[in-house]
């Protein structure tokens, strides 16, 4: 298990901020952390004006870190209209936290729909039956429109939902933070080199 009182150095970390964050990841697993995939994503409309909330970032690669969502919802209105984004990591049991801001795009529909096939069938019939962040009478409306899908498709596989897919954000910035005592905590932050490698730099608690 990691050592939340141990430093951040810079000859500690990975020259690579993927593979830190895989580590990290790995850690917080390992640490027994809820969803260490949780991540609270923040957008802003096209003047300025910010939202956040929780979301699950299902893959991450070289290429970026994927989370999915209603088409219709609020932040892919705001996506499609300011298409970057950025994302906290938080692992308290760890002292931790990730940050990463960067340009945002769809995924394709192919990546859509292997991930949509995986997920639970209850995942999958609330994905069908949400129209997410639009007013709705009840709860029981919501819950009837779930039960009427799961009749028409009893026995049979679901499909993806046509509104409903994953954003894909590509960070230009990663920003490691460990906790350490009386407040002096350790910032390094990742940013593209000239080389197209990546420079570290430490940043005031």
């Amino acid at each position: 298990m990691a050592d939340p009182s141990a430093p951040l150095n810079e000859s500690d970390v990975d020259l690579d901020p993927v593979r830190q964050f895989a580590r990290w990841f790995d850690e917080a697993n390992a640490a027994g952390v809820h969803a260490p995939e949780a991540a609270a994503v923040a957008t802003a409309t096209s003047d300025g004006a910010p939202s956040v909330r929780m979301v699950l970032v299902k893959q991450f690669d070289p290429r970026g870190f994927v989370f999915f969502t209603n088409y219709e919802s609020r932040k892919a209105d705001e996506l499609t209209a300011n298409p970057r984004a950025a994302l906290l990591f938080h692992w308290d049991a760890l002292g931790r936290q990730v940050r990463l801001e960067g340009p945002v795009e769809r995924v394709s529909a192919e990546d859509t729909a292997a991930y949509a096939r995986s997920r639970p069938r209850p995942s999958q019939l609330s994905a069908l039956a949400s129209p997410q962040s639009r007013v709705v009478d009840s709860r029981a409306e919501l819950e009837q429109r779930v039960a009427e899908l799961s009749a028409r498709y009893d026995g049979v596989a679901l499909p993806a939902p046509g509104n409903w897919g994953g954003f894909r954000l590509a960070p230009v910035v990663f920003e490691f933070w460990q906790h350490r005592a009386d407040r002096l905590h350790d910032r390094l932050r990742y940013v593209p080199a000239d080389d197209s490698g990546w420079r570290i730099a430490r940043l005031a608690p």
